[in-house]
This record gives structure tokens, sequence and C-alpha cells, in this order.
């Protein structure tokens, strides 16, 4: 069986959401970063967790955090998102094949879209949770001027989980993450072959105050198709 690493970054400062700490939002009654980390804890491949909190949180994590899972081990993250993937990614085991790497603000990824990147990654690829652009894209200069229309048939936004062989991506990391983004850039530049997962869309990440909204309808969606479908079975 393959062997899971999975590094969380969690230590924005989240001031499109005015300063407050995205990961411990409450959505539907949990905070934000347990419905990120639910899909992965309940997949019997994942052997480790690394949560990366600003400092001052890991130096006094939450105890919803620290016993929601033995796996899960908090580190203190960086000043940018890179950096904070690297901490998470060096408190792995260094015996897992494949990591991992998921947003804490992204509360909506389904099982099904973790399975299907962690078995891409297990066969040597990398893999890229997100969906194809359906707006018509415009790439510009910095002052908002229109230089071209790409077309938009080739284009995905990118979303998380990436997964990647372990090695690959601590490589990868070990150069230096410049100012990254997205870990799969790092990933391109090495040769690795890159494949996109549709996540249907509904994958969304929680940055500003109105996708709090958007996220409780399409859990409490969830709930009610749930429901519809263990009333089935009853029947």
């Amino acid at each position: 069986m393959t062997r899971v690493g999975v590094a969380v970054p969690a230590a924005g400062a989240g001031r499109r959401m005015g300063g407050v700490r995205k990961p411990f939002l409450e959505l539907a009654g949990e905070p934000v970063l347990v419905h990120a980390l639910r899909p992965f804890l309940a997949h019997d491949s994942v052997d480790a967790v690394a949560v990366a909190l600003a400092p001052e949180d890991a130096a006094r994590p939450p105890s919803w955090l620290t016993e929601l899972d033995p796996r899960i081990r908090v580190v203190p993250g960086g000043e940018s998102r890179g950096a904070s993937v690297r901490a998470a990614v060096e408190a792995l085991p260094g015996e897992v094949d494949v990591i991992a790497v998921h947003d804490a603000a992204r509360p909506l990824v389904i099982a099904e879209t973790v399975t299907t990147c962690l078995e891409r990654a297990a066969r040597g690829d990398g893999a890229v949770a997100g969906c194809p652009a359906t707006d018509t894209m415009k790439r510009v200069d910095a002052e908002a001027v229109v230089l071209e229309t790409p077309d938009r048939s080739t284009l995905w936004h990118a979303h998380t989980p990436q997964v990647f062989p372990a090695a690959a991506l601590r490589r990868a990391y070990a150069a230096g993450d410049a100012g990254a983004t997205d870990d799969a850039a790092l990933l391109e530049s090495t040769g690795l072959r890159v494949v996109m997962v549709d996540d249907g869309g509904w994958n969304l990440k929680v940055t500003r105050p109105a996708d709090v909204a958007v996220a409780e309808a399409i859990l409490r969606s969830r709930g009610t198709s749930d429901q519809i479908r263990e009333a089935s079975r009853s029947t």
C-alpha cells in the first residue's frame, strides 16, 4: 500500500477575510480546517498529516485540532505559503511515498477527488485538483489593459489537493520555492508530468466573507443528499 503524507499550509493572515484566521472559522458547526482534513483522515493510505499554523497558534494549537486524530502534527508556518508548505513537508515521515498538499481554506474537497489524485501520484505523476475554465479569460498588463484573449479550452483553474511523489516534492522545495503560490509550478519545471483532475468546480477556497455563505449552502446541500441516500437504503 502506498504510504501518504499530507502537508496543510494554514498560517495565512486572512487579510481578505478581515484578519480572521480562515482555518478557524466556523462552517456548519465545525472549523473550516476540520472540513478540509476530514477526507484525508478517512483515507486508509494516509500515515501522517502536518498542519503549519501561524507561529503563535502553533505554540498553543486548539484542542479541537490536536485531539482530532493522532496522525496530526502541528508545526510553525512561515511568512509565505511556500515556506509553510516546506515546514509541513519537512515534518512528515521520510518513509512516505506520496505527499499531498492541501490548502486549509478548501473545506469542500470530496473523497473521490482525493483518491484519484493519490492514485495518479502513486503511479509517478503529479496530480492537481481543479476544473476547466468556463469564463472567457483575459491576459492584461500592470494597468489592466487587455493584451490577449487566450483559448479557454486549454485553461484550467488549479485547486488543491496537489499530490506528488514524495521524493520529487522534497527535491523541489529543497531547491527553493521562489514565492510559488502553486506547488505544481515547482514540479513542472523539473520535467515531472503533471495532470489535472476535475473536482467538479465545487472545491472552492474560502477567501472572502461571501465564500462562507456559499460553502455553507454547499455543505447543507450535501447533507440533504446524504440523508436522501441513507433513507433510500433503509427502504
